[in-house]
């Protein structure tokens, strides 16, 4: 028996690590394979989780105070893989994956302390730790003894709903910054890079409703050029994708980057940094400037105009993220969950 402990279903509305279990546990209802993953009363609110086509296998409970931090119920005789660093009831074969490092690297005070606490517990009684990049695994040795024969390496993935839409031109000016804007993603960076090409316009997907602060940042350096979306579908994504200039990806630091993958499928240009896990996953196929810089971003942006070079990168992009895929992610797990039972 394959136990998941979706607890991170109750801690996000959506959000990578959702949509890394969502495809891991239906692949394991298609492969009809014994498995059963447990949701709280708060799971109700994520949307990754609510889109699961079968629902076979799902065990819902009461959330207890401090659910995320308590230990979580499990049977006698399964494997125990936890969505978000927690530790099994009874000793059974357990599963840990470790996605990034951010706290360790770009958080202070409690919040900080609490959380490495919480991961390096999980981690050190855990019988595998995954690893969802050689530059995470890298972080993991650092910020967490462990014996590096417990480490594996398994990448991301990225949904098919991404592909090109070849009938017809639908590439605009708008350049696309996705997700989260918090101070390593490098926002305020993007959108001043973006402002100084005055042929390029900014759309802003997820990560919240500007705040007054950003919009009147936004309004001072380039009125009337940018708009904010809100949460997507993969459908609707993979049209904003196809439908743009390029998409800028700034960030100082990433466990994986799933936006790159998902735009290199899509056929969308890629401007990130040179940094982290990134040039990992994006291999050449990306332009890849050396740090978060606005004239560097912004000769990026003004480079793919040149000649053939955005063509050269929508080619590289394509071959790149067909590397990548939720099957093989999913193929390299449960070898380890077979491993273990």
């Amino acid at each position: 028996m394959i136990y998941i402990d979706g607890i991170v279903f109750s801690l996000q509305q959506h959000g990578g690590i959702s949509v890394y279990f969502h495809e891991l546990y239906s692949r394991l209802v298609a492969a009809n394979a014994k498995a059963k993953l447990l949701i709280h009363e708060k799971s109700e609110l994520n949307v990754t989780l609510s889109s699961l086509d079968n629902k076979q296998g799902l065990v819902q409970k009461k959330s207890r105070p401090l659910e995320r931090y308590m230990r979580s119920d499990v049977d006698s005789d399964c494997v125990f893989h936890s969505s978000y660093y927690r530790i099994p009831s009874l000793t059974v074969p357990t599963v840990t994956t470790v996605h990034d490092f951010t706290y360790e690297k770009l958080v202070s005070g409690p919040r900080k302390w609490v959380h490495v606490w919480q991961k390096n517990e999980s981690i050190k009684k855990s019988d595998v730790v995954i690893c969802i990049s050689n530059n995470t695994a890298k972080d993991l040795m650092q910020y967490c003894k462990v014996e590096e024969s417990k480490i594996e390496i398994v990448y991301n993935g990225v949904s098919e709903c991404y592909r090109p839409l070849s009938d017809y031109d639908l590439t605009t000016e708008q350049v696309l910054f996705v997700g989260s804007r918090t101070g390593h993603k490098n926002f305020k960076i993007a959108a001043q890079a973006v402002s100084q090409c005055s042929f390029l316009e900014l759309t802003v997907i997820g990560g919240g409703g500007f705040t007054k602060r950003e919009k009147a940042f936004l309004d001072e350096i380039m009125p009337g050029r940018y708009r904010h979306m809100g949460h997507l579908s993969n459908k609707q994504l993979n049209y904003m994708y196809n439908s743009s200039y390029c998409l800028l990806y700034p960030s100082s630091y990433e466990g994986f980057g799933i936006p790159i993958i998902e735009a290199m499928r899509a056929g969308c240009p890629v401007i990130a940094i040179n940094a982290s896990s990134i040039p990992e996953v994006a291999g050449e196929a990306a332009l890849l400037v050396e740090r978060p810089d606005i004239r560097l971003l912004a000769d990026a942006l003004k480079n793919l105009k040149i000649g053939r070079e955005r063509e050269r990168l929508v080619r590289a992009g394509l071959e790149q993220a067909n590397k990548f895929s939720w099957q093989k992610c999913f193929e390299e797990t449960y070898r380890i969950y077979e491993r273990l039972q």
